[in-house]
């Protein structure tokens, strides 16, 4: 593995054991390094290859902003996911193509020709040259100039006859010269289903910066924990959360951070984070820290002065057994619409009168899993069987707005030949241990007030 220039600075790392160390930093270039599987990409690309038929593939890089903007900053920029799933590249403004010849599947990547007057603004870029070839496993590597760019795409076509297959969006979100393409009747083919069923299964790569990210995420949660107590605001505690994120070296939020108390903890997605935390109040706190492109999604939900009350926690128990059962029938063949009506059923059949007539599952108002990967809702279809090395959430939920009672309780899990593995086992789910770990932050800080 080669370091890859990134964007951004690291700060302290977590203990070795629980996550790696970052790459040192190259030493011609300002900022940090990031470690780049060359062969793991060389292996995406050529797997790409495998399944178009005809024609050649071209993937651009997402754009940075105007150049007249003057407040723009290197952490305002996130690259494509699936130029970044094919070349672990972070330079704005890149292009990918890629053909087959008889030795092989070629590649070519474009970059763009450095701009000192910008790199005054935004730093150094990675441009074309052999140092970007060294650093990225790509051999031709040119200077972006769309001429030559639309030239090589006509002379690989002559090559290799068919269309141009590239990612179609909606909307805005295409990059220009592909808008041009639309407009001019080129023959394109969308090549997003094609990358989104490799992105899928996650090869040992992402799967390292897949455990980073959560063990981040779960580092924060812990943190969570320690820090909370009546009178603090909800944006207090997500400021500690973000702090543990940064400190540890994740590049951004995967997701605005939601720390919903009392009232807000029935609300699934808010995230304005204002509110005063009072006495007797459950927090649910859903965070999930990026690292490499990658996303941790991680659910907790605690008691604000450290203590659970007797129906705080009956539902609570609940929620953890379906949680419990959903992840201990997670193996190949079953599907996240399969879990979600194990976990519902559960619930429903184990409820009791906790939730008066009716039952609990009607307040589970949301699915149990979604996919997790790049995005915290990664690509995939809840009606495909699970295979090894799938990554998804399990998240089941009550939410009784009447009592402003929400629990939700969230664990990343990867699956594997027998079953699955909880990538997010160190964030504490027990309501002893919740309890437990919220003592020794009062006794460390001596900020709770009971």
């Amino acid at each position: 593995m080669r370091s890859l220039f990134l964007l951004a600075v690291f700060g302290q790392q977590l203990a070795a054991q629980a996550v790696p160390s970052a790459a040192k930093p190259i030493e011609d270039l300002p900022g940090a390094g990031r470690p780049v599987a060359l062969e793991a990409h060389r292996m995406r690309r050529a797997a790409l290859l495998e399944r178009v038929p005809s024609g050649v593939v071209v993937i651009p890089a997402a754009a940075r902003g105007g150049s007249d903007d003057m407040v723009l900053q290197d952490n305002d920029f996130r690259q494509n996911d699936y130029f970044f799933y094919l070349t672990g590249v972070e330079t704005p403004d890149a292009w990918l193509l890629l053909t087959k010849s008889v030795e092989g599947p070629q590649s070519i990547l474009y970059l763009p020709v450095a701009d000192p007057a910008r790199e005054q603004w935004t730093g150094r870029m990675l441009g074309p040259g052999e140092r970007a070839a060294e650093l990225t496993g790509i051999a031709d590597v040119r200077p972006l100039d769309t001429t030559d760019l639309e030239s090589s795409i006509e002379k690989a076509i002559l090559e290799n006859p068919g269309p141009v297959h590239t990612v179609l969006l909606r909307g805005r979100s295409n990059n220009a010269l592909v808008q041009q393409w639309v407009a001019s009747g080129r023959e394109l083919r969308n090549i997003q289903p094609v990358l989104d069923s490799m992105r899928v299964v996650k090869d040992e790569a992402e799967l390292k910066a897949l455990r980073r990210a959560i063990a981040i995420t779960v580092e924060a949660q812990r943190a969570a924990m320690r820090a909370a107590h009546p009178g603090l605001y909800e944006y207090q505690l997500e400021a500690t959360i973000e702090f543990t994120f940064r400190s540890h070296g994740a590049d951004r939020v995967g997701f605005p951070s939601i720390v919903g108390s009392g009232p807000n903890s029935t609300i699934l997605h808010y995230d304005v984070n204002r509110r005063e935390m009072r006495d007797g109040d459950l927090v649910v706190v859903d965070i999930g820290a990026e690292y490499g492109q990658y996303t941790g999604d991680v659910t907790r939900t605690f008691p604000v002065n450290g203590r659970f009350t007797a129906r705080q926690k009956a539902i609570y128990d609940l929620v953890l057994a379906a949680n419990q059962a959903a992840i201990d029938a997670v193996r190949p063949g079953i599907t996240i619409r399969e879990l979600g009506s194990l976990a519902r059923e559960y619930m429903q059949a184990n409820g009791g009168t906790l939730c008066g007539e009716g039952g609990c599952a009607r307040y589970f108002i949301h699915g149990l899993s979604h996919w997790l990967g790049m995005r915290v809702h990664d690509v995939g279809d809840n009606a495909m069987p699970l295979e090894p090395g799938m990554v998804l959430t399990i998240e089941p939920g009550i939410y009784i707005s009447e009592e402003e009672l929400g629990v939700r309780i969230e664990d990343d899990v990867l699956v594997t030949t027998d079953g699955c593995e909880v990538l997010s086992v160190g964030a504490p789910k027990s309501a002893d241990e919740i309890e437990r770990l919220m003592r020794q932050g009062a006794g460390s800080g001596g900020a709770r007030r009971n």
